[in-house]
């Protein structure tokens, strides 16, 4: 009911740690969007890419999301941003919106991830009275993206966000994890003991 231009525009955002299934979820929200005739935008580097603006913000097409889903991490990258913790970060973020008119995100990320979100719904209006004191839009272009939408998707191994049975990422990393432990038990039992080890740690355990 916000948005009075048919021409609806949707740039989807991957947050926090990547994980499995966020580039399913780009490719959803690209292909849902241009169905239903959206311009759908991809932003680059996760927030970062929001306050940089530039090339960080692109449109996106159909054929742009084919031959993605078999990839891991997000292919259009995720970074933790300093800046949009800032009202100044968020302010330059609005920004970038407005002029390409952008009025509807879809946030793919964590805890933190969508609490930023949630933020920058709340303070759009004062930031774009700011922006149009600053001179840097217009009175139109606020007006035009009066109102900013967001849906959030969460995107968490740890499956600790209410309201959504199964975060992505969840499903993949609990397979992982069974994989692990199925092919550590052989493993021990071939060898009587199982070593468990990262960067900097390490832990070994006797099969009796």
């Amino acid at each position: 009911s916000h948005i009075e231009d048919p021409r609806l525009s949707v740039g989807p955002v991957s947050l926090s740690f990547s994980c499995s299934g966020m580039n399913a979820a780009v490719r959803a929200v690209v292909r849902v969007g241009i169905y239903t005739g959206a311009r759908v935008f991809f932003v680059y580097e996760g927030y970062q890419g929001l306050v940089d603006g530039g090339n960080n913000i692109r449109e996106a097409s159909w054929e742009s999301v084919s031959m993605m889903l078999q990839l891991g991490g997000t292919v259009i990258g995720s970074a933790r941003c300093k800046d949009f913790q800032t009202r100044e970060g968020r302010m330059a973020a609005a920004s970038n919106l407005v002029k390409r008119g952008i009025t509807n995100l879809c946030v793919i990320g964590g805890d933190g991830s969508l609490t930023g979100a949630n933020q920058f719904r709340t303070e759009w209006t004062g930031l774009l009275d700011e922006l149009v004191k600053a001179g840097r839009i217009t009175s139109d272009e606020a007006k035009k993206s009066s109102h900013l939408n967001i849906v959030g998707m969460v995107g968490s191994i740890d499956n600790d966000f209410c309201g959504t049975d199964m975060t992505i990422g969840t499903d993949s990393a609990l397979h992982r994890i069974m994989e692990f432990v199925i092919g550590g038990t052989t493993l021990g039992e071939i060898w009587r003991r199982i070593v468990v080890g990262g960067r900097d740690w390490r832990v070994e355990g006797s099969f009796f």
